[in-house]
């Protein structure tokens, strides 16, 4: 009996993309936290604030190694293992790949001067400003790999004749209708999971050591960020879904479990399907998804019956869009707990519980980015290149597929121990009060943050 080569395939996909996203996420959203920072330590000549940026710089080089591993990685399995899809879309697709790596390389350079030219500029002003290409090249990269998933969803900038694609216009392609719903989506999920990871950390260093005014100003900082792109993530979250409503209402319907078309369609959230497709144990709220969809309670929202059986998408994405959602606003609802601690006098925003929640944070922000993409590809499915191309058109047909998914397995679990265990390394023998006490009493004062703000 031969091997499934198409589930293997995207068993290896799916792998590498879960485990990518991690470090994708962390280069895109981190390096806009250290340029806050250093922005606040300059303004409010606060080394603490100054400090943040250095340690945070430190730890998102260890990350870039890693995503830039398994990037290339991604970059390798296109050929390897969906061959039949570059065939076809390679020609459209090749100028956003290479403008992500362009992106990349515009980031590294900018990163690699901004970390060596720490205390050599006399205005401190002008080395933060190094950090507008680091976050610029970061975002940019996000961008235009986001720029592929739209045409995926969306294909457009292209003439079909013969089984190909001609008359190609690249630009086009990359602007499809689904880029800016989804560029707003990524971007505002990866800066909110950037700033999650940072608090958490921030709040788990308290709850370890207590008193520390250098986690505090990061925890109050950090919330404040997680605050704003909360609220920016669910309005993106909004666009997509009316993204959804009119150019893929299957993806939507399924989502929703919304089986028959109807007017002031409700809103269902978890519960289980019967045999017969009959919802059970969920909660509906009245024609919330006909808001949702199209800004109207009374909009008329087309049902997943509408469509081919084989063209729906797997009815356990209802599963990962309510447990994506609920993330997105469980760190809203957090953000908000925590400045109405701060302004109310009578609580203590660095209570136990609040810490643990803010902790707890950073882990669950990084699951809602895994059920987001996961949601967009399964969601997809059963296309690869939407009305197209199907999964299985696209697949590899070589048995190796299955050799390669246990070596890109035991490389991600080794890449993932060791960055670990550098972090830790970096972190722990070296912590924050103690590097902030050694700046301090550095002689003459030149290389200290003081120092710098002296100048």
């Amino acid at each position: 009996m031969g091997i499934d080569t198409v589930l293997w395939s995207r068993l290896v996909t799916g792998l590498t993309l879960g485990f990518h996203v991690i470090f994708a996420t962390i280069g895109v959203g981190v390096p806009l936290m250290i340029a806050i920072a250093e922005f606040m330590g300059i303004r409010k000549k606060d080394p603490h604030y100054t400090l943040m940026a250095k340690r945070w710089a430190r730890g998102f080089v260890i990350s870039v190694a890693v995503g830039v591993v398994t990037g290339t990685a991604i970059s390798l399995q296109l050929a390897l293992i969906w061959p039949n899809f570059m065939k076809l879309a390679g020609n459209v697709i090749a100028l956003p790949l290479f403008m992500e790596v362009f992106a990349f390389f515009f980031e590294a350079i900018f990163l690699g001067i901004y970390l060596y030219t720490w205390d050599r500029f006399k205005k401190p002003y002008i080395h933060w400003l190094l950090t507008i290409p680091i976050v610029a090249g970061a975002g940019m990269s996000a961008v235009f790999i986001t720029t592929v998933n739209g045409f995926m969803n969306q294909p457009e900038g292209f003439a079909m004749a013969g089984g190909q694609f001609t008359a190609v216009n690249p630009v086009e392609a990359m602007l499809n209708t689904a880029t800016f719903s989804k560029v707003f989506h990524v971007l505002s999920s990866a800066y909110l999971t950037g700033a999650a990871l940072l608090a958490g950390i921030a709040a788990f260093a308290l709850l370890r050591k207590g008193v520390s005014e250098y986690h505090k100003k990061a925890l109050k900082l950090m919330m404040a960020v997680v605050m704003v792109f909360g609220l920016l993530n669910a309005l993106a979250g909004d666009t997509s879904a009316k993204f959804l409503a009119e150019h893929q209402p299957e993806k939507l319907a399924a989502a929703e479990w919304h089986f028959e078309t109807e007017s002031g369609a409700d809103l269902i959230l978890m519960g289980w399907l019967n045999a017969e497709h009959e919802v059970l144990g969920a909660l509906h709220i009245p024609k919330f998804l006909s808001f949702l969809a199209f800004g109207d309670f009374n909009a008329e929202v087309t049902g997943l019956n509408e469509f081919p059986a084989d063209e729906q998408p797997p009815l356990l994405v209802h599963y990962l869009f309510d447990l994506m959602v609920g993330v997105g606003f469980a760190l809203l609802g957090i953000s908000f707990l925590y400045f109405l601690f701060v302004f109310w006098k009578k609580r203590n925003e660095h209570n136990k519980w609040l810490l643990r929640a803010i902790a707890l944070g950073a882990p669950l922000a990084f699951l809602g980015v895994e059920l987001g993409w996961f949601y967009a590809e399964i969601g997809r499915q059963p296309w690869i290149l939407r009305g197209y191309m199907r999964v299985e058109e696209g697949a590899t047909t070589s048995p190796s597929v299955r050799i390669l998914f246990f070596v890109f397995l035991l490389l991600y679990i080794l890449l993932g121990t060791v960055c670990v265990l550098v972090l830790r390394r970096m972190f722990k023998d070296n912590p924050a009060e103690t590097e902030m006490e050694k700046w301090n009493q550095h002689p003459g004062g030149k290389s200290t943050v003081k120092g710098e703000h002296a100048k």
